[in-house]
């Protein structure tokens, strides 16, 4: 199998496909100068070392209709010499296609959406005509003039005419080499002639002509545009693809009518699926291509497939196109078929749940400008455009649900796009260390080109997977194949780093800042876009600030007027359901928000909670800042004063709760929470979290579902509650971890137990247990799953006690330790119990005083378990 990989790996480093099966359409003769010449030179193909550059040069497509370099024919035996020197002069065309910028006086050069020349100019707009109708198309070189009105304007006979003469694929050659026996074989190589182009570049063409429309909207043209030029461009496809190309044909020209693009926005939900399954049948076709006589080789018949595959697509788009024409959206399953899959990408480092949040996204209707310019940037097919976006502001302005709402629309439509997410309650997890190994994960799933070439520099390194030298990881797992699949990729790469400033302590992200502010990173692919978004602090600020290459966006430098209207009809939904609260009250409320999304969140989170809607709405109408305090302190202030006691029992309580949340190194669910908390050294605090919790809704998500994890709704809560001339009695002092210390040493002493999932067999991998996610949720409950991952780390942040040394000697002194061992391995983290053990050797050297327990306790015998 790794054989076979690495084959595919190679092999798919041709330019186009080869097949070895005959084409029963396909009855004319050889034309001279193609089979016949090509033929002479098999011999010598047989015999070089690296064949395939060779032959991948004589059927590279350089994007015109023009012949390669013809190969002499020779009646002695030079023609082997000939043929290799020949070849060799061939090997230094750039295999990369350069579209050429045709321009003639009075005219400009037509940008293409996603970075991508689109071979059409336009005549100046002189007021008569549409812009449409005086675009023109360059076919083969030639400017020929092409009647668009019938797109987008009046009914024309020309265009549709022309659309309606298109004809199937026609055959321009037939021929492929055996690479591996050096003997020629007949089979079918088809091209798309320019009047099968010209659907594409017509829909093109019309797309450059629609404005003022909606960012999601342009997006999703964008990437329509960008899977019809990778056609264009990649003109020698696969004869079986011919059927799949008709149907491509009939959604371009579905999309370039008049009664299709004047809907265009209202029904922008379908377009983004039409542009999803489009980019997804682009890739089959282009994958395919490339594949197909590498599985022929290997006896394989991937036609039955194939016709199952094609038919999937076909029915796919044309239940699109009539949703489309119905006006009404309906949820379609899309399966994305690949042509290559398997490649070996397990072991990678990964950081799990930093990935999209499609809750977090923004209203419609709002933050449409700064969307926009985003969006316009991701487009911009200048090849100087800058390659990073800085989106930067305080805290509440809504920064992450920008994000979040740029990543969702990518998915969306099918876009090469992914997002990392830092989160302060996450920093024990170093995300740091892992960001570029995720990344590379998850475009490796979104581009299949990409996972091909990620596979391959895998191969060379495979340390490269764990390693956390984010240097290496940038370089390696994402310039690399990215440099190598120039051309293949239906859109532009948009990468989405979010919230940066909570990765920890300015040392934890000194190295992503030094990489993504270096003069090198303003020579990334030109199709690459990284969107950044954090707070303004100093050392980012300093690294991000005067780069030439970062394009920068204050949300505090957005117009007032702008954000209130966006805030007013994001308040207006959340509350209309009293009837209490009027136009007058929503806009007393959008003038208090002071520009700050949080703090409309916060305030209609408040006001739903619960109580008298009317005192609520008073106390938020009184809030004032000020006296170091800011609008947002100021609210949070309130509403804890409102359901938490400024003395007493509850008060201790709130505290006591409130520090296990905030010290937990992984989010819980209120369950977990409560059978930890039962294992706390004092019995006082045996008591039912929720008794605390279910009045912290405005501040706190995960409480209404206790299953979900409990987590602070704003990373500005989490500041306000750790800061005591902020919160004041309602400080949370995280000093001493010495509950949770002992909360996970005891259920580890209480739960660990021999083969806790009950495998049948110890003799396979974890990967051959079928069942074992299963077997995993039922026998390893949430809090033994943290208390096995995290307890030495709450252990280094406590003094020594010796009630817990005893239960560290309970589990290391015995054989729990391997039970431990075990469930680290069944989680899949079994690579940090090393430095878990030392860091407990670390806990218990530190004092004098430490040696004399050891000693005593007879844990002389820890120094011999491996570290």
């Amino acid at each position: 199998m790794v054989r076979e990989q690495s084959k595919i790996r190679h092999f798919l480093r041709f330019g186009n496909s080869r097949s070895s099966t005959s084409d029963p359409l396909q009855s004319q003769e050889p034309s001279r100068g193609s089979a016949r010449d090509i033929s002479s030179v098999t011999g010598t193909l047989s015999s070089t070392h690296e064949p395939l550059p060779r032959l991948g040069c004589l059927f590279h497509w350089t994007g015109a209709y023009q012949s390669g370099p013809t190969i002499p024919r020779a009646t002695d035996g030079s023609a082997g010499r000939v043929a290799q020197e020949e070849g060799e002069r061939s090997e230094v065309v750039s295999t990369q296609i350069i579209p050429k910028a045709i321009k003639r006086p009075g005219s400009e050069l037509v940008p293409a959406a996603f970075g991508r020349g689109v071979d059409t100019i336009l005549k100046p707009f002189d007021g008569k005509d549409t812009a449409v109708e005086s675009a023109v198309r360059i076919v083969g070189g030639d400017i020929v003039d092409s009647p668009m009105r019938a797109l987008v304007g009046s009914q024309g006979d020309a265009a549709q005419q022309a659309l309606d003469c298109m004809t199937p694929i026609s055959c321009v050659g037939e021929m492929a080499v055996d690479v591996e026996r050096g003997h020629s074989t007949t089979a079918n190589i088809r091209a798309i002639s320019d009047t099968n182009l010209q659907t594409l570049r017509i829909f093109n063409s019309v797309v450059i002509t629609i404005t003022n429309v909606h960012p999601y909207t342009q997006i999703a043209l964008g990437m329509l545009t960008s899977a019809s030029q990778l056609l264009i461009d990649r003109a020698n496809l696969d004869h079986e693809m011919s059927g799949l190309l008709t149907t491509v044909k009939s959604v371009y020209e579905f999309l370039a009518e008049k009664d299709t693009v004047q809907d265009i926005d209202s029904m922008r939900e379908t377009l983004g699926v039409i542009a999803r399954v489009m980019g997804d049948v682009v890739q089959f076709i282009t994958g395919y291509s490339n594949a197909k006589s590498f599985w022929n080789r290997l006896g394989k018949d991937l036609h039955s497939e194939t016709q199952v595959i094609i038919a999937e697509y076909a029915e796919s788009l044309h239940d699109l196109m009539q949703q489309y024409r119905d006006r009404a959206f309906r949820d379609t399953q899309i399966r994305t078929r690949r042509v290559l899959e398997g490649f070996d990408l397990e072991g990678m480092d990964y950081a799990a749940g930093a990935s999209l949040d499609s809750t977090k996204v923004c209203l419609d209707g709002t933050r449409v400008e700064v969307l926009q310019e985003i969006i316009n940037w991701i487009t911009d097919p200048d090849p100087n455009a800058r390659r990073i976006f800085w989106l930067h502001g305080r805290a509440g302005r809504g920064k992450s649900t920008i994000a979040h709402t740029i990543g969702l629309w990518m998915r969306n439509v099918g876009g090469p796009g992914v997002i990392f997410c830092f989160a302060r309650n996450r920093q024990v997890e170093r995300r740091q260390e892992k960001i570029f190994t995720t990344i590379a994960r998850d475009l490796a799933n979104a581009i299949p080109a990409f996972q091909c070439a990620l596979a391959d520099v895998i191969a060379e390194d495979r340390s490269l997977k764990t390693t956390p030298d984010v240097m290496q990881q940038w370089k390696r797992l994402i310039l690399e194949p990215l440099s190598k699949i120039n051309g293949e990729i239906v859109g532009n790469v948009v990468v989405v780093i979010d919230a940066l400033d909570e990765s920890g302590p300015g040392t934890s992200r000194a190295h992503i800042l030094s990489l993504l502010s270096s003069p090198e990173a303003a020579y990334v692919p030109p199709n690459v876009r990284i969107l950044l978004t954090s707070r303004p602090l100093p050392d980012i600020e300093h690294a991000l600030s005067f780069a030439p290459h970062v394009k920068a966006i204050s949300l505090d430098d957005i117009p007032l007027i702008s954000v209130e209207r966006d805030i007013g009809l994001y308040v207006s939904k959340e509350l209309d359901q009293f009837t209490d609260i009027g136009a007058k009250e929503i806009q007393l409320i959008v003038k208090k928000s002071d520009g700050l999304f949080e703090w409309a969140r916060l305030a209609c989170s408040y006001m739903k909670a619960g109580g008298t809607l009317g005192e609520r709405y008073s106390d938020l109408m009184t809030l004032q800042s000020g006296e170091g305090r800011s609008l947002l302190d100021a609210t949070y202030f309130t509403i804890l004063k409102g359901v938490i006691p400024e003395s007493g029992e509850a008060l201790e309580r709130y505290r006591s709760v409130m520090c296990q949340i905030l010290m937990t190194l992984e989010p819980l669910p209120m369950v977990a929470l409560s059978r930890m908390r039962e294992k706390f050294p004092d019995i006082q605090d045996h008591y039912d979290i929720t008794l605390v919790l279910e009045v912290m809704s405005p501040v706190l998500g995960g409480i209404m579902e206790h299953t979900s994890p409990v987590v602070l709704c704003h990373a500005s809560f989490y500041d306000f509650l750790t800061d005591p001339s902020r919160s004041g009695v309602y400080f949370i002092d995280t000093s001493d971890a010495k509950d949770l210390a002992f909360a996970t040493l005891q259920i580890l002493c209480d739960e660990l137990q021999f083969n806790i999932c009950g495998l049948e067999s110890s003799y396979l991998a974890n990967a051959e247990v079928t069942d074992l996610p299963e077997r995993i949720r039922k026998n390893i409950s949430p809090h033994l799953s943290y208390s096995c991952q995290f307890w030495t780390q709450h252990l280094e942040k406590t003094t020594f006690d010796l009630a817990l040394a005893v239960l560290v000697r309970a589990i290391v002194g015995s054989e729990k330790v391997l039970f431990w061992l075990e469930i680290m391995s069944l989680i899949g983290v079994v690579e940090k119990g090393v430095g878990a053990l030392a860091s407990v050797a670390t806990w218990l050297l530190t004092t004098s005083k430490i040696h004399w327990h050891w000693h005593k306790m007879g844990l002389s015998s820890f120094r011999t378990f491996p570290m």
